[in-house]
């Protein structure tokens, strides 16, 4: 029954009408309570240092007003591009106070595309930590849209350059206010594009201030101590940070992902909540002393970002304390999945049954939706999306399907099939399906038959040109320590349980596999030798 419009700042997706968005309070408010309830709490801490919610909503307003003094208010854009840190957090949350939108900047994007967001995204103003300057310096004179002493340096002293501490000092830690309505703008995520400019994904207030409401389901609260290892730019992490933020728990900063230091603190912090992405529980399970940490004040441990395999589902559930949930989602927001591992042992292989007000829909080709059952393109609908790709309506528009009632739903990209009990079966990429002689092959399904082999530890199934079948599987497979299986063996163990239209007509060994640092296998990585030129013909 809730209504939608389309929001006066021309905003393609429509959004909900203020009416009908709950009486929701913004995360720079919720700091500010907290500050108040329990000013002497740890609010985060990163390598020893420790920042009191007093401490932490003191500074925030500091930077909230050295931002308003610069003349940057509602709608202007902030951008960060550095390691973990506690001040990176606080020039977060201090431009959301101001009113600011902010653009956490990805460390793993090349310079040219760093280049081009920070054109793209109408930055203002650039905190820049000393490791990431070298992708930056190739285009600083051309970063014509940063103001008067709009370049912010974390620890590094260069001209041209303020020192944020030196920045920060003159400016009061009095409560600083600004009008937030719940359709203002939060912060631009980018895409992880290879190719051209990456999109940027455009998130309001109303959709972020929903995380501290719909939190508590996985435990979350006052008491939680959440352990964060992604990089702070991602999706993945600022779901799992905000909603710490906004219930008043205490997050642990690692500036980098490293196992022994993860197991270390969670065991002397007594941490209760992290969100991991596949690739970390693979490596923190496998760690030879794993056992002997004592874990045991975790609460939930989520996973996104990627499939977490079944067997690894099954042994964090078997070895570590607490909830397993994975989410399934969108940056975008629409449609959206969580399994319970430890309540659902034999759904394992599903990526769970549609979150709070989600409805999914599995598309054909021709953006028909087909029966439960078959195999598609995932469409999702949630009460909260994204607002849309900022300034790229068109590509906006390129996710947008109607059901017969005319609500909107976003497409994405991913192909799946709902079974019989309503859990989501999530294959490939759409993009990454194999065809082969006509058939659609999926990775997914082959990947999953090649790490039941006892010496796979990692594997990933690609198409190849092929010129009797246009494209074949084939399988790029890290083997464990001390195996002895030949590529030859192994191919032929897998061929012997796969489809005549699955078999791999190669299988080779790698060191380890691309991954993004939250942990996606880089597949189009791992395609381009074999594609450019169309030289190399399997």
């Amino acid at each position: 029954s809730k209504s939608w419009q389309m929001s006066t700042d021309q905003t393609v997706v429509p959004q909900l009408v203020i009416a009908d968005i709950p009486d929701l309070t913004s995360i720079p408010a919720l700091v500010a309570r907290h500050a108040r309830s329990h000013p002497d709490k740890p609010a985060v801490k990163c390598d020893g240092v420790v920042r009191s919610w007093a401490e932490f909503d003191g500074r925030i307003n500091r930077i909230a007003r050295r931002l308003s003094e610069m003349g940057l208010g509602r709608g202007d854009k902030i951008a960060i591009l550095a390691a973990n840190s506690i001040e990176y957090l606080e020039a977060f949350m201090g431009g959301l106070r101001a009113g600011v939108c902010v653009v956490p900047l990805s460390t793993m994007a090349a310079a040219d595309a760093l280049e081009k967001m920070l054109d793209d995204c109408d930055a203002k103003v650039l905190f820049l930590s000393d490791q990431y300057r070298a992708l930056v310096e190739p285009y600083e004179a051309r970063l014509g849209k940063l103001v008067e002493g709009g370049r912010i340096a974390y620890d590094f002293v260069r001209p041209g350059w303020q020192d944020f501490e030196a920045w920060l000092a003159p400016a009061s830690d009095a409560p600083f206010a600004t009008t937030i309505e719940p359709l203002d703008d939060f912060n631009i995520i980018y895409s992880s594009g290879t190719t051209g400019l990456p999109k940027g994904i455009l998130h309001s207030h109303a959709l972020r201030s929903q995380l501290p409401i719909r939190f508590p389901a996985f435990d979350y609260g006052p008491d939680t101590i959440s352990l964060v290892s992604t990089p702070l730019y991602s999706n993945t992490t600022l779901v799992a940070l905000l909603a710490t933020v906004g219930v008043g728990g205490t997050s642990i900063l690692m500036r980098k992902s490293d196992v022994v230091k993860f197991l270390e603190l969670a065991q002397a912090e007594r941490v209760t909540h992290a969100m991991l992405v596949p690739v970390q529980y693979q490596r923190i399970l496998a760690h030879p002393d794993f056992d002997r940490y004592d874990l045991g004040a975790f609460k939930t441990k989520l996973s996104t970002s990627a499939p977490l395999r079944a067997q690894v589902k099954e042994d964090c559930v078997k070895r570590w304390p607490g909830r397993l949930i994975e989410i399934y989602g969108l940056t975008e927001g629409g449609g959206s999945c969580m399994l319970e591992a430890n309540l659902h042992p034999g759904k394992l292989h599903t990526v769970g049954t549609p979150g709070f007000g989600v409805e999914l829909r599995i598309l054909d080709e021709q953006g028909k939706e087909l029966p439960q059952g078959e195999v598609g393109e995932i469409a999702g609908r949630a009460e909260m999306m994204m607002k849309g790709y900022y300034k790229q309506d068109d590509k906006t528009r390129e996710l947008f399907w109607y059901d017969e009632k005319g609500r909107l739903f976003f497409k994405s990209g991913d192909m799946g099939r709902i079974d019989e009990d309503g859990f989501l079966i999530l294959l490939d990429r759409k993009k990454d399906m194999i065809i082969s002689g006509g058939f659609n092959v999926y990775a997914a399904d082959i990947e999953v038959l090649l790490l039941k082999h006892p010496d796979v530890i990692d594997a990933a199934v690609i198409g190849v040109p092929s010129e009797q079948w246009g494209e074949s599987p084939m399988a790029l497979c890290v083997r464990r320590d001390g195996a002895a299986v030949s590529e030859d063996a192994l191919r032929e163990w897998a061929n012997g349980q796969l489809s005549k239209t699955q078999r791999l007509v190669a299988v080779e060994f790698r060191d380890s596999l691309p991954r993004s640092t939250i942990g996606k296998i880089m597949k189009r990585e791992l395609r381009a030798p074999y594609w450019e030129g169309r030289t190399a013909k399997i």
